[in-house]
């Protein structure tokens, strides 16, 4: 039974986390179906959910990174 665990910055999901994870883990699933041939119901997805600030690229963390972004695309 595979099991996927994802790992994704919180603030990614937004205003409908529940809808966004229901359509990416849907998407996972089929995905591993169609390759493995296994039921959907035997593939497991488990979503960790981490804030920007703690979630660090390089020195630097993913909250000050999207901050930078905002200035230089003004």
């Amino acid at each position: 039974m595979p099991f996927v665990r994802i790992t994704i910055v919180r603030e990614v999901l937004g205003d409908d986390p529940s809808f966004k994870k229901a359509a990416i883990g849907s998407k996972v699933v089929t995905a591993i179906a169609e390759a493995t041939g296994l039921a959907e119901r035997e593939i497991s997805v488990v979503f960790d959910e981490v804030d920007a600030r703690n979630w660090y690229v390089g020195n630097t963390d993913v909250e000050t990174l999207r901050a930078r972004n905002r200035q230089g695309s003004t």
